[in-house]
């Protein structure tokens, strides 16, 4: 026995019109979700160094930093992937132009940002809807950092030997 599927659903798109409603979809995640991101990111890196408190950061994230070969003000891009991948990566690019940090230093950062994975959006979108228990939150975020930090070291080993 056959069962007949819905005009709407047996209906073919041309390849054409599909590539054209994913780009308008990207576009559209791309202004309203990423791009607010970066641009708050270039600003606050801005208010920082004009502010002194970029210098300040830098001094006083130093030591720890050091332990990843990475400059203090790097710690800004670490606490930014936090709240969004997209501003870490704004952070990232604001600290390369202005020479607080070096092409490497920069590639070390980048995996760590993405193995951050924004886990404070995350918190809220994904485990606040699934009803997950609330004192694992600090546990997931840990894990996320920790994953971060882990990365650098090995983006740092991968970059000393090529």
């Amino acid at each position: 026995m056959t069962t007949k599927a819905p005009a709407e659903l047996t209906q073919n798109k041309n390849i054409l019109d599909l590539f054209i409603e994913g780009a308008r979809r990207g576009f559209t995640i791309g202004t309203t979700s990423l791009l607010p991101n970066v641009v708050m990111a270039f600003v606050i890196i801005r208010v920082l160094e004009v502010t002194g408190l970029l210098k300040l950061i830098g001094i006083v994230c130093a030591p720890i930093m050091a332990l990843w070969g990475l400059p203090g003000e790097a710690a800004t891009v670490i606490v930014t992937s936090i709240m969004s991948m997209g501003g870490g990566i704004g952070v990232a690019v604001g600290l390369y132009t202005n020479a607080n940090l070096d092409a490497a230093q920069v590639t070390m950062l980048v995996p760590a940002i993405y193995l951050m994975g924004n886990p404070v959006q995350n918190v809220g979108r994904c485990l606040g809807i699934s009803g997950a228990n609330t004192k694992h939150y600090i546990a997931i975020i840990s894990i996320c950092v920790i994953n971060a930090l882990l990365s650098i070291w090995a983006m740092r080993f991968i970059l000393i030997f090529f």
